[in-house]
């Protein structure tokens, strides 16, 4: 974005501190508007024939374009965060089992919906039922807080099923 002296343009089309059209104008008479208004002159639209300029205070478009952008990244991580995946093996243990299951419990409390995966290696993949067996088990763990969204399917060497919280009536 182009600032007030780095504008190469002989003439541009100006809009006021307020958002009314000044007209087209030479450069250097924008310039002259916007030093006494006490602003800067902005262009927006580079492309347009003549090139659209404001006169506004840039360090102020800055710092909340800066803080727009900063609100989206929080908003995305955010919606990042409404599943969880829990990453399961076919001979996990039973005390790692009930680990897993105290985390996704105080997940799910939260209100956001858990994915159990189980990962096949090697011989594994010729007893798919095992890996059913372990997320079956898991559910059953959380079946008083939780209920199955999508049931176990199996992609190649991942078996995963879907968690959501139950819907109080």
């Amino acid at each position: 974005m182009c600032v007030n002296e780095e504008i190469k343009e002989p003439e541009v089309m100006v809009i006021g501190p307020q958002g009314e059209k000044l007209g087209v104008k030479k450069i250097a008479d924008a310039l002259t508007l916007a030093n006494y208004a006490g602003f800067d002159l902005v262009m927006i639209n580079p492309n347009q024939a003549p090139p659209i300029c404001k006169i506004m205070d840039y360090n102020k478009f800055v710092y909340e374009n800066a803080k727009k952008e900063k609100e989206n990244r929080k908003k995305q991580r955010e919606a990042n965060l409404e599943m969880k995946e829990y990453r399961l093996s076919v001979s996990i243990e039973d005390n790692d089992l009930q680990t897993k299951v105290k985390n996704a419990f105080k997940y799910l409390e939260k209100g956001h919906r858990v994915k159990g995966t189980v990962r096949f290696k090697g011989r594994e993949l010729a007893h798919p039922h095992l890996g059913e067996e372990v997320l079956h088990k898991f559910a059953q763990a959380l079946e008083e807080i939780a209920e199955i969204e999508k049931p176990p399917i199996r992609d190649r060497r991942f078996m995963t099923m879907i968690l959501a919280p139950k819907k109080e009536k």
